[in-house]
C-alpha cells in the first residue's frame, strides 16, 4: 500500500501542483487517515479504493466562492480517470472510486450509493471539524478577505447568518450540522467528538469577547 500511496502522491504533484492550505497534501493524508479509522470500525471497504478515491478527491479545487464549485468534485474525477489506468486499476475499482470523489463534496449533493463513497464522503468532513476543522475554516476565509465574525454580534443573535461575509457563521450553517448528517456509525462519533472541541473554542471566544452565547443565538449549545 505504500507503493500505491508514492505512486498516488506523485501523479497528484504532476497534475496539480498548485492548492491552497486547506486542500494540501496534508489534507489528504488526514482524509486517508480518517477513512483508514473509519474502514477499521466498520470492519469494511477495499483499501485500494479509499487511498486512491481519499488521494485524488481534490484533485481539482476551485475557491469557495468559485461559479462552478458544485462542479469540482466531477471534474476531479473525470482528472482521475487517466491517471487511475497508469496505475492499472481494474475499470470496476476506476468505477467505484470516481463514484466516491464526485459524491464526497457537500456542495455537488450527490448521494454515497457504495460503501468506499460513504467512508470517503465522512472522512473528508470529519477533517472540516475539531482543531483541523478550526485552523482550516480561518484559512479559507482569510484567503478570501472574510472577517473572522461580526465584530458587533458574532454570534449572530440579533441578525441573519451569512458565511460569505464572515468566518464563523459558517459553522452553524454547515460544519456543526456535519456529525448528525455523517453516513457510517463511525465517523459519526469522531465527527461528534471533534464537534466538541469546536464548542469549547466557541465557550472560550464567548468569554474573551465578554459576549454570552444566548439560547436564541444559531451558536448556543447545551
Amino acid at each position: 500500500m505504500i507503493d500505491l500511496q508514492n505512486q498516488l502522491i506523485s501523479a497528484i504533484k504532476n497534475a496539480n501542483p498548485n492548492t491552497d492550505t486547506a486542500h494540501d497534501i496534508t489534507h489528504l493524508h488526514r482524509v486517508w487517515n480518517n477513512a483508514r479509522h473509519i474502514s477499521i470500525g466498520e470492519n469494511t471497504g477495499s483499501q485500494r479504493i479509499l487511498i486512491a478515491a481519499a488521494y485524488l478527491h481534490d484533485l481539482v479545487n476551485l475557491p469557495k466562492n468559485h461559479p462552478n464549485r458544485s462542479a469540482a468534485s466531477k471534474q476531479s474525477a473525470a482528472a482521475a480517470r487517466p491517471i487511475l489506468e497508469n496505475l492499472n486499476f481494474t475499470v470496476n475499482e476506476i468505477t467505484h472510486i470516481l463514484h466516491a470523489i464526485e459524491a464526497h463534496s457537500f456542495s455537488a449533493k450527490i448521494a454515497p450509493t457504495t460503501l468506499e463513497a460513504k467512508i470517503i464522503q465522512d472522512a473528508d468532513r470529519i477533517d472540516a471539524l475539531g482543531a483541523i476543522g478550526i485552523a482550516r475554516t480561518f484559512a479559507v476565509s482569510g484567503a478570501l478577505n472574510r472577517p473572522l465574525f461580526d465584530p458587533n454580534d458574532p454570534f449572530a443573535q440579533n441578525r441573519p447568518l451569512n458565511d460569505k461575509e464572515f468566518a464563523l457563521d459558517h459553522w452553524p450553517l454547515k460544519l456543526l450540522r456535519l456529525p448528525d448528517q455523517m453516513t457510517t456509525k463511525t465517523g459519526k462519533t469522531l465527527a461528534h467528538s471533534r464537534c466538541k472541541i469546536m464548542h469549547t473554542y466557541l465557550d472560550t471566544l464567548s468569554k474573551e469577547l465578554d459576549m454570552k452565547i444566548t439560547p436564541g443565538s444559531p451558536f448556543f449549545f447545551s
